[in-house]
């Protein structure tokens, strides 16, 4: 007899939580069976939960295995998303040949906690590039643009007309822009009023 009894196509689907194994940046799983699943297992983060699909006649251990492969294989993307100081000095460099012909040369490139206000900042006397924590999780070729506008500034200070047209160079830069502007609309957005329990 099976550990686990089959589940017939017509039963809903099964959802099953639990805590995460030690390690694990997700607060909980959240594992869920689907008939209609036949053999693929998925996995995603869901703010700080970790939702695993499995088919519905998986066994318990074999759901335990796969719940396993998936954290690891999900910390193991983030890993490689998860653009360090030198990872990010870098791609710094490879956007300046790109972009610049290499002329726009950083001494550091690093990100910073401290800028709320800004996305990036530049002081080209030291040749210093420094970008928002907030940009961290966004899409790359927002990131690419902030750090072309900052390698901009190691060339030409201010944003005069010089900066914009050699900014040009960026394909994305209205794109990137637009992006911007939006998360800092919605920032601004006054927060909806707090439900008071009566």
């Amino acid at each position: 007899m099976p550990a686990d009894p089959p589940h017939s196509a017509t039963q809903p689907q099964r959802s099953t939580t639990s805590q995460p194994t030690s390690g694990s940046r997700a607060s909980a799983i959240e594992v869920r069976r689907s008939a209609r699943r036949r053999r693929t297992v998925s996995a995603y983060r869901e703010g700080d939960r970790t939702v695993v699909l499995i088919p519905a006649r998986m066994s318990e251990a074999e759901e335990k295995r796969w719940v396993d492969v998936m954290l690891d294989k999900l910390a193991a993307q983030e890993s490689r998303r998860a653009l360090g100081d030198t990872g990010l000095t870098e791609r710094a460099e490879r956007l300046s040949a790109q972009y610049f012909d290499g002329r726009a040369r950083p001494r550091s490139v690093r990100w910073v906690t401290n800028q709320n206000t800004r996305w990036g900042s530049c002081t080209p006397a030291e040749g210093s590039i420094r970008l928002s924590h907030r940009l961290q999780g966004m899409p790359e070729y927002v990131v690419d643009y902030v750090l072309c506008h900052e390698l901009a500034h190691l060339l030409v200070p201010g944003h005069g007309p010089g900066f914009w047209r050699l900014l040009e160079a960026y394909p994305k830069t209205e794109r990137a822009r637009g992006y911007l502007e939006g998360v800092a609309a919605v920032e601004r957005l006054p927060r909806p009023p707090e439900s008071r329990d009566e």
